[in-house]
């Protein structure tokens, strides 16, 4: 009983802990705001409440505006979800991979070129688009683990770089072939209709996805807590000497987690491309794979926490676009307000283990001053 209660208290502790992080990086952005806009609490109120839907009263009854935005939020949700799972991968076996990035770029344009060419044939063509995804993510993923597991090349180093090869190469596709022509823009062939996602709400992008990310969240949690593959991983993460000596690979996890790691990013690749835009731009922004990581920061490495991250990282994005676009303040402080969530979590987490390695200092001081007492006694 005692040992259930202390797991409920830790796990309360970690939700008091991200609270405490999310309200002091807005009270960060608070501060800033007030040096930066002439009404600083109408534009702060606005980047809370912006991606909220308005409700009024009327002789109708009650009506209902601005439902987009929300949409916006749970579409953003959905895609963060899975980009965060994808990171956090890598964290649970102590790789530092900010590939993703890249991973969704090329899922996405596998997935729409598939859905292209295959999109006369719905029953052949629609799973044919999800494993391309999956695959690429996953192949493309598994190269900076490879590099890691057998050349020792630093996984952040590999990744940062992959990303810019895979952003120009999504790109070099688009711009050399595989566009549509007379679009008056460089974008990829729509997709056929028979291949996209059904939207679930008319008027949105809200579709099945909806029920993939608590699938996906199941699958990681499996993964990491009930599987060989997630025990090799956690065993080599804290203890690679404890590993070597019981005979676990030290070379496949690391290989695996990264691999992993890339499918989900496919996944996120996928709902962009046959859920959200239908055809991909040349131009498609960079970074959403980084966004993924705050998520998996926010989220401490938890699986179940990820779409409650994703949801309030995505309100607060929205929130800050309204802000935009409604106050005197620019959407780049909500740029500010993400790095100060970075800093807190990294400053919690550097307390928490000073604290531990403290506590750990002093049970070992204990034991060796207990275990010298009983040494002089018996002699």
């Amino acid at each position: 009983m005692s040992e259930i209660s202390r797991v409920g208290r830790d796990r309360l502790s970690e939700r008091g802990n991200l609270a405490l992080v999310i309200a002091i990086a807005l009270a960060c952005g608070f501060v800033l705001t007030l040096l930066t806009s002439a009404q600083p609490l109408r534009a702060f109120h606005v980047l809370l409440t912006g991606a909220m839907p308005e409700i009024r009263w009327s002789a109708q009854g009650i009506e209902f505006s601005r439902v987009g935005r929300l949409a916006t939020v749970v579409e953003e949700t959905i895609t963060l979800s899975l980009l965060g799972l994808a990171i956090l991968i890598g964290f649970r076996a102590r790789q530092f991979s900010l590939g993703a990035d890249g991973q969704f770029f090329l899922a996405a344009l596998a997935a729409t070129f598939v859905s292209v060419k295959l999109g006369g044939i719905p029953w052949l063509g629609f799973p044919a688009a999800m494993l391309a995804a999956l695959l690429v993510g996953l192949v493309f993923g598994a190269i900076p683990g490879v590099l890691k597991a057998y050349l020792s090349c630093n996984e952040i180093v590999t990744t940062l770089m992959l990303n810019v090869v895979a952003v120009q190469l999504y790109r070099y596709v688009i711009t050399t072939g595989f566009n549509e022509a007379g679009a008056g823009f460089l974008v990829t062939p729509r997709i056929p209709a028979a291949l996209l996602f059904a939207p679930l709400i008319s008027g949105t992008a809200i579709t099945a996805f909806l029920f993939v990310v608590p699938l996906a969240v199941c699958v990681c949690w499996f993964l990491i807590n009930r599987t060989v593959i997630g025990y090799e991983m956690r065993v080599v993460a804290d203890n690679p000497w404890f590993a070597r000596q019981a005979g676990i690979p030290l070379v496949r996890p690391v290989i695996l987690s990264m691999a992993l790691g890339g499918a989900f990013a496919g996944l996120a690749g996928l709902h962009v491309s046959n859920a959200l835009l239908k055809q991909l731009p040349v131009d498609m922004s960079p970074g959403i794979g980084l966004e993924g990581l705050v998520v998996a920061l926010l989220a401490r490495n938890d699986p179940k926490i990820v779409p409650i991250a994703a949801f309030l990282y995505a309100y607060l994005k929205t929130g800050a676009q309204v802000m935009e676009r409604t106050t005197d303040v620019p959407k780049e402080m909500v740029l500010v307000i993400q790095a100060c969530i970075v800093l807190c979590f990294a400053a919690s987490t550097l307390v928490e283990f000073q604290a531990g390695t403290r506590l750990r200092d002093l049970m070992r001081r204990g034991r060796r001053k207990a275990a010298s007492k009983a040494g002089g006694e018996h002699g």
